[in-house]
């Protein structure tokens, strides 16, 4: 009997190329601009459609040196992703700070939520740049590591108000939550705004259940 196929794991990707990292002042003001106007493209025509030949010449920057620091659009796109991750990671973690009980989870992790969608629709540069990288291979793993972040920040929030005997579940469901949070995102904004309220209402019901039934 043949060996089954091994279904190949996220680690298993073929590795996204980088660029050199800025060092001296002048080389990281060139990475600001590159960075700026890639913003810019996006704003105006989307990511899909932003060429690296455009960004060089909004960035006024020769198309060699944009290549030596992003050598694909993808290494581009991900640098981009990862500063609005960052920024998004901070708030979560500010906000968790606040909770004090177990009866702050849920009105907390509420309004985390309805932040975290109000901000995708009011910045439709930060949409873009996450829904580019969901259409580039390459870059699949940016979006769980990222969940991986947050649902660490939610775990280590949590844990205090969970027995010990259940923190290896309450670690699992914390990753499985903010990776599915970014799903329901995705669809909300996809929707009409009344029925993306909706769909986050219920997804906020779902996270009240999660977090309050499964002690």
């Amino acid at each position: 009997m043949p060996a089954p196929t091994k279904t190949p794991s996220i680690d298993a990707k073929k590795p996204l190329k980088t660029g050199r990292k800025p060092a001296q002042a002048r080389a990281k003001a060139r990475v600001e601009r590159i960075l700026d106007a890639a913003v810019s493209l996006i704003a105006e025509k989307g990511s899909e459609a932003m060429r690296m030949s455009e960004v060089a010449s909004h960035a006024g920057v020769p198309i060699g040196s944009l290549y030596q620091y992003f050598p694909d659009k993808a290494a581009l796109l991900l640098e981009l992703a990862q500063i609005y991750n960052k920024r998004i990671r901070a708030q979560i973690g500010a906000m968790l700070e606040t909770i004090q009980s177990q009866e702050d989870i849920v009105p907390i992790l509420s309004d985390l939520l309805d932040g975290y969608y109000q901000m995708f629709l009011e910045e439709p540069v930060a949409r873009d740049i996450w829904c580019g990288t969901q259409a580039h291979k390459s870059l699949e793993w940016c979006d769980i590591e990222d969940s991986r972040l947050n649902g660490a920040l939610v775990f280590e929030s949590l844990k205090q108000f969970y027995p010990k005997s259940t923190w290896p579940d309450l670690k699992t469901r914390s990753f499985l939550v903010m990776q599915l949070t970014g799903a329901a995102v995705r669809l909300a904004i996809a929707l009409e705004p009344e029925e993306g309220r909706l769909v986050m209402k219920s997804y906020a019901g779902l996270l009240s259940r999660e977090f309050l039934s499964n002690p």
